[in-house]
């Protein structure tokens, strides 16, 4: 089955880009088209940090307080009931590990804001990659955007729009939200995979914490175990999508980039997993031409 036919076959339209991480070769489908990014700015987050930490700039075991004005929902420090102290390096991990928005957020903040991401970014030569807020900005353009006051508003009216005034959100069009390209994403894991972008110990540090992602049912699911699969994951009403890098136990490494849009606004199984079968695809097709 083709990688087209894999999407067509879950009832969503695909965007992907895998490359062999130490050769030129590649496989695409519309790998030049923009994307929207949601979780998957994290990755940048926690090279930016892992940078700064680099660079003596920070201290990862700075502790912070997150309290209640701080979260604003999603998995780990988001849904805590009360004040919690952690390190800065603590943050780091649940962000990536559970995509804890909070955070995400405060990180962000103790990094100086987006625009860090948006200069890091072009520092990197991701030159189709915009950065426009963090994900407190994300979702409060969700809010504005159909006249919610705060998530519980939100829940009550949001499943009631309809697919036409959803697609009119912000957070669902490239051109208005952060966003890049499958052929940019590929970029930046290559380049922190060869530790290209930041010194050793930060790209290290990086994939570290992708590699203890918990989302398994994307990337993951369409390789078999004895291929180590890194990744983070961002998830938005109808959108799916995961960037990876797949490591073979011959030393075959290949930087995954994979979009789907169209899936509906409740999770499906078949579509993360379909995502997996597309990544797997294409990897085949490189490691079938060496």
């Amino acid at each position: 089955m083709s990688i087209r036919d894999i999407f067509a076959a879950a009832g969503v339209h695909g965007r992907l880009h895998v490359c062999d991480i130490d050769s030129d070769r590649a496989v695409g489908l519309d790998a030049d088209a923009p994307v929207v990014l949601s979780s998957i700015v994290k990755v940048l987050l926690v090279l930016e940090f892992a940078r700064q930490v680099a660079a003596g700039v920070l201290d990862p075991a700075e502790r912070v307080v997150v309290g209640v004005e701080d979260r604003f929902g999603g998995w780990g420090t988001a849904g805590c009931s009360d004040d919690i102290e952690l390190s800065l390096r603590d943050l780091a991990y649940f962000a990536m590990s559970v995509s804890d928005n909070t955070a995400a957020d405060v990180l962000l903040h103790r990094l100086g804001g987006p625009d860090v991401l948006g200069l890091l970014a072009a520092e990197l030569g991701l030159h189709r990659t915009r950065i426009v807020g963090g994900p407190r900005q994300l979702l409060e353009s969700m809010f504005a955007d159909i006249g919610a006051r705060d998530d519980a508003e939100f829940a009550r009216i949001f499943p009631s729009l309809p697919p036409e005034r959803v697609a009119t959100l912000r957070v669902f069009d490239p051109g208005r939200t952060t966003a890049s390209t499958p052929e940019d994403m590929t970029k930046l894991l290559g380049l922190i995979w060869r530790d290209e972008a930041g010194p050793p110990p930060a790209c290290a540090a990086v994939r570290g914490l992708m590699a203890r992602q918990m989302a398994w049912t994307r990337l993951r699911s369409g390789f078999p175990a004895e291929v180590r699969v890194a990744g983070k994951t961002g998830t938005l009403p109808g959108l799916a999508m995961e960037i990876g890098v797949a490591e073979y136990p011959d030393g075959g490494r290949y930087a995954i980039a994979v979009f789907a849009g169209g899936a509906g606004r409740i999770p499906r199984i078949d579509v993360d997993l379909a995502l997996g079968r597309a990544a797997a695809t294409a990897v085949d097709m490189l490691r079938d031409q060496r």
